[in-house]
């Protein structure tokens, strides 16, 4: 006797309720391993160093993104905006995928060990493997997912001003953070959706529920995304990997799981996701899909008795959170105030010489609320039936500090140089 699969499945997510998974191919990509992984990777990497309850993940967003999709795709239909099976099953599916690209710890692996690759590079290199495996039936996904598909407002739905992935990971992060100022009327704004021309479109009624979502916005990059111990912790992770990765080029052999000694040995670059590289994009992607947040929490703890100071202090930091000191300014950090920290950090720690950049280090964070060209602004469809752009409608949008970028300065140096 064969066992039928029920792939009819409800989900009960504690932001939305339950949830229904729309079709039975969106089942099959959701029981992937490949999206089955990102149940092992924080949603906000080491934010819980921060806010205790941030230890959601970026399968619980995946399917948030999805199901907000659904609700908006239905909603659209609903309001007489022709859109396929074909269409539809599509559009949920690439939002589904969009994060299947995210690393340990989400953003720790960019620019850390490896170099001019995003997450979303490596999200559209799953999704063209996928499409092999399943037959092509995720070509039309990749073209809305890219925004290569003529009916542009599908694209906008992922990657938009007022996407279903902005939407839910402001109120997923409010939710698990307990920031409550990050909280964002979703089925408001989704419910004022529309499309003109080939655009989404938010009805003119919905302006103040999208002034809301920009402002939430600009709250939590401040309250959470950039806190200064967040910004301690993850370039403490990246300093650590850096570290790793430059012990492990210069060969030595480092405890470590195969699939991320593959990453730290190797310099893994836009080239090898194109064929142009060293390595093929298939050998890639089937070392990264091996990767989550536990390789670099076990790789860490071997590391805390490592003979290399920096890597074993590093190490030991991350892990017992013993971060480095953060400073948040509006001017850049003079370099004459680094340099005076250096010298305390060669007294106090001992710090071998050349390895003071590990400990002491300056940058910025930009915070931007809304920032689009001409060919990305929000549509606001009037109640005359024509269209306007949010900036030419809403005072507050037009307003210096959602529409101007703002910029921070930060330094991070160990306490005991204080």
């Amino acid at each position: 006797m064969s066992y039928q699969i029920n792939k009819r499945k409800i989900i009960n997510d504690p932001v939305y309720g339950f949830i229904n998974i729309p079709g039975e191919f969106l089942f099959d990509l959701i029981q992937h391993p490949w999206i089955q992984r990102l149940r092992n990777i924080r949603q906000l990497g080491l934010t819980s160093y921060v806010y205790p309850g941030a230890v959601h993940t970026r399968f619980q967003h995946c399917l948030g993104a999805m199901h907000l999709m659904n609700l908006a795709l239905q909603t659209l239909k609903g309001k007489g905006v022709e859109i396929s099976p074909e269409e539809e099953e599509a559009s949920l599916a690439a939002i589904l995928l969009h994060d299947a690209g995210h690393g340990p710890f989400s953003h720790a692996l960019e620019e850390s060990i490896v170099k001019g690759i995003t997450h979303e590079d490596i999200s559209l290199l799953l999704m063209k493997k996928l499409n092999l495996e399943f037959g092509g039936r995720l070509s039309l996904a990749i073209e809305i997912f890219t925004g290569s598909y003529h009916r542009r407002f599908f694209h906008e739905l992922i990657a938009g001003q007022a996407d279903m992935d902005r939407l839910d990971y402001l109120n997923r992060d409010s939710f698990y953070t307990g920031v409550i100022e990050g909280s964002v009327g979703s089925d408001r704004i989704i419910s004022m959706l529309n499309v003109s021309g080939d655009r989404l479109a938010i009805e003119e009624k919905g302006i103040y529920s999208i002034e809301k979502l920009l402002v939430a916005r600009r709250f939590m990059y401040w309250q959470v995304y950039m806190h200064k111990t967040v910004i301690s912790s993850e370039t403490l992770l990246a300093n650590l990997l850096r570290r790793a990765k430059e012990l492990a080029e210069s060969g030595k052999d480092l405890f470590c799981t195969p699939s991320l000694k593959f990453f730290l040995s190797n310099r893994i670059g836009p080239d090898d996701l194109t064929g142009n590289g060293l390595f093929t994009p298939g050998i890639v992607a089937s070392h990264f899909v091996k990767l989550d947040d536990s390789d670099i929490l076990v790789a860490a703890k071997y590391w805390c008795d490592d003979s290399d100071r920096v890597l074993a202090d590093l190490s030991c930091r991350l892990l017992s959170r013993n971060l480095l000191a953060t400073e948040i300014q509006d001017k850049p950090v003079p370099d004459r105030r680094i340099k005076q920290i250096k010298e305390k950090l060669a007294e106090k720690l001992e710090v071998p010489p050349g390895m003071e950049d590990y400990y002491v280090f300056s940058g910025r964070v930009l915070n931007l609320a809304y920032a689009p060209d001409d060919k990305d602004d929000l549509r606001i469809l009037l109640k005359s039936g024509g269209t306007a752009g949010i900036n030419e409608l809403s005072e507050m949008v037009s307003r210096r500090p959602v529409k101007e970028p703002v910029t921070r300065y930060y330094l991070c140096y160990p306490k005991e140089c204080v």
